[in-house]
């Protein structure tokens, strides 16, 4: 019954799993509630201008008329990339002046609407809005705000480009040979750098595999920097500055700058120099106003852009007004607030009896009596907590039954062992003479010794699994004779009268698929111990019949049952249930008067359980008991392959 209760769906509202649910749903309808909320405070008209179109189309139509303008010294022939662009995003894309003179228009409307007063954004190469573009970062640009695709007079020519190439790829060949997985990647102007896994230059540094060719300027670059070096001295001496030296990666500085490791990657970020804040600062200005003032006679001037609408209409959207902004932050920290104090709530309530769990857990750990853990609720981690309390209360008794058993095993065995070395001893002392009967007691507590190590052998091969079986066809008939007739003479000695009866109804037991050997030591100890406790004058019967139908109710087969009745002294019912345990004897003061060692019953269990039979016993104190064998009977196929003559094939088993 508390198995098939354990096993039953608890209801929802009970479960872990419900109470999840419903703070989901909490959460949720915040969540809901909030974007309603904002739905109402905002207007439709506000929405649409200030979200407008998705942001990252409107990034890429930026970048890509910024790439435009970067690699043209005007904006002729934009209309073909403005209508592509259209095209591709489904929206109108104009380009005007800074004084509103068209330069391209997407709009196929006869008479397009008039443009908005603001522009969604200016497209200037040499002022690059950094919100919108993130091409500088991923190239390595500058944080000066020029387009790194704006080159200008850096722009290599094919010859250079060529060789420039060919020293590249036979660097990066050299890296891979190494071990250095590399590439050649190529910059705005043409200068291709090898580019390593992981982008760490300092790989490189202690490689072979240099090329000068590519750490010197061209002669393209020298005359570009020795122009832009110029241009920035004289910014400086209009100042009263001392002048400096640019590098190829537009550092500068007194002197000559340490040149980077082979094939790295330009860094176009002015690095200042051993210098004073404030002398640096200037440089770098006049850098900055230098490299505009050399590019802009190769680049487009700045252009007005205005995104909208197919149907016409431009607005601008790149932007949220502040008091939207803080609407939309005030939603989400309420939402993000309800979130946290629901989850806080359930997660502590959740948490403390898992937290309990984990203590007991430590203490049975280390060793210490635990108590048992508090249930509160009928719900998963309650039904957990009682699970624990099973498994902590059955390994009490498991450590109990391990002491006890060792215990017992100390006993069983030191007994024996004390009577053989008290006869050696008096031999020893002359005390006795070692004649035939004294031989004899050697010998019997010798044998006894040996039956309770056979015995602990077998169950401890039945626990680890490695007890075998090699079944074969067995007529029961044939092996209750063979345990009887092996018995009969201890139970004459006793006084004790042993019989095997025949078959219920005169009808033949079927043939069992067991192992003979086995079979005949579990029914023998039953009979033994019949004997050992049946009073002289007594009657020891054992007989064997078929049944219908298996012990668990299936019809396929049927089963045979081996019944061992006596007229001895019977158990109580307070000692029934611990018959077939190791080491049980009703004699609680081990006085072996009846003999054996409490391993018997529990080898027959073992047996049996082995052959895929049950064993049980029932008895009346005073008048008797009667132990009952059931084991499957032999499969229908078995005899039909016996009766053709084919022995029957079956793995061993274990």
């Amino acid at each position: 019954m508390r198995g098939e209760q354990r096993r039953s769906r608890l209801p929802l509202r009970r479960s872990l799993f419900g109470r999840l649910l419903a703070v989901s749903a909490l959460v949720a309808a915040c969540s809901v509630a909030a974007t309603a909320w904002l739905a109402v405070q905002t207007t439709s008209g506000a929405i649409k201008q200030e979200q407008g179109q998705n942001l990252t189309a409107d990034a890429r139509i930026y970048n890509t008329l910024l790439g435009y303008a970067a690699g043209h010294p005007t904006w002729d022939g934009v209309d073909g990339t403005v209508r592509d662009l259209a095209r591709q995003s489904g929206r109108r894309i104009a380009l005007t002046t800074e004084q509103r003179r068209p330069l391209a228009d997407s709009a196929s409307l006869p008479s397009p609407p008039a443009l908005p007063p603001q522009a969604s954004a200016i497209v200037d190469p040499l002022s690059v809005d950094t919100a919108l573009s993130r091409t500088a970062d991923r190239e390595g640009g500058a944080a000066d705000r020029v387009d790194p695709r704006a080159v200008g007079p850096f722009r290599l020519p094919a010859a250079e480009r060529t060789a420039l190439q060919n020293a590249a790829d036979r660097n990066a060949a050299c890296l891979n040979r190494i071990g250095i997985a590399a590439d050649v990647v190529r910059g705005a102007s043409g200068r291709p750098r090898v580019q390593v896994v992981g982008n760490d230059p300092d790989r490189l540094r202690n490689t072979r595999c240099t090329s000068e060719e590519l750490d010197t300027p061209t002669a393209t670059e020298r005359k570009a920097l020795d122009a832009l070096n110029g241009l920035a001295n004289a910014c400086l001496k209009r100042q009263s500055r001392s002048a400096i030296h640019l590098n190829p990666d537009l550092s500068w500085g007194d002197g000559p700058m340490p040149r980077p490791a082979a094939g790295v990657a330009k860094v176009a970020t002015p690095v200042p120099s051993v210098r004073n804040g404030e002398d640096d600062r200037a440089a770098a200005s006049c850098v900055d106003t230098a490299r505009r003032e050399q590019l802009s006679s190769y680049v487009a001037s700045p252009a007005l852009l205005f995104i909208g609408d197919e149907g016409g209409t431009t607005v601008p959207g790149f932007d949220l007004s502040p008091a939207n902004t803080a609407k939309i932050a005030g939603a989400a920290a309420l939402v993000l607030a309800l979130t946290v104090g629901a989850t806080v709530l359930a997660g502590s309530r959740l948490v403390r009896p898992l937290h309990a769990l984990t203590g007991a857990a430590q203490r049975m750990r280390d060793g210490e009596d635990s108590a048992p853990v508090r249930v509160t609720d009928d719900n998963e981690i309650g039904r957990l907590a009682a699970a624990f309390n099973d498994m902590a209360d059955h390994r009490a008794r498991l450590e109990t039954q391990r002491k006890d058993m060792v215990s017992d095993v100390a006993h069983e065995l030191r007994t024996p062992l004390s009577n053989i070395r008290g006869w050696l001893e008096a031999a020893q002392d002359g005390l006795a003479e070692p004649d035939p009967a004294f031989i004899a007691s050697l010998h019997t507590e010798a044998v006894q010794l040996q039956h309770i190590i056979d015995d602990l052998q077998d169950l401890a091969a039945a626990d680890a699994g490695a007890l075998r079986l090699h079944p074969e066809p067995v007529r029961i008939e044939d092996v209750l004779a063979q345990v009887a007739a092996a018995h009969q003479a201890r139970a004459e000695t006793a006084g004790v009268a042993l019989s095997a009866l025949p078959a219920v109804g005169d009808a033949p037991a079927p043939e069992l698929w067991a192992d003979p050997v086995r079979l005949r030591q579990a029914i023998g100890n039953l009979v033994s111990n019949a004997v050992r406790h049946t009073p002289s004058g007594g009657r020891v019967t054992v007989r064997a019949y078929g049944s219908a139908s298996s012990a668990d109710g299936a019809a396929d087969g049927g089963e045979v049952v081996v019944e061992v009745a006596d007229t001895g002294s019977g158990i109580s019912a307070a000692h029934l249930p611990h018959v077939f345990d190791r080491f049980w004897r009703a004699e609680k003061s081990r006085s072996r008067r009846t003999g054996g060692s409490g391993l018997g019953l529990a080898i027959v269990r073992k047996l049996v359980e082995a052959h895929g039979g049950s064993v049980s016993a029932v008895s009346v104190e005073g008048q008797g008991s009667v132990f009952t064998l059931r084991l499957p009977a032999a499969p229908a196929e078995a005899g039909s392959q016996e009766a053709d003559g084919a022995a029957p094939k079956a793995p061993d088993r274990a």
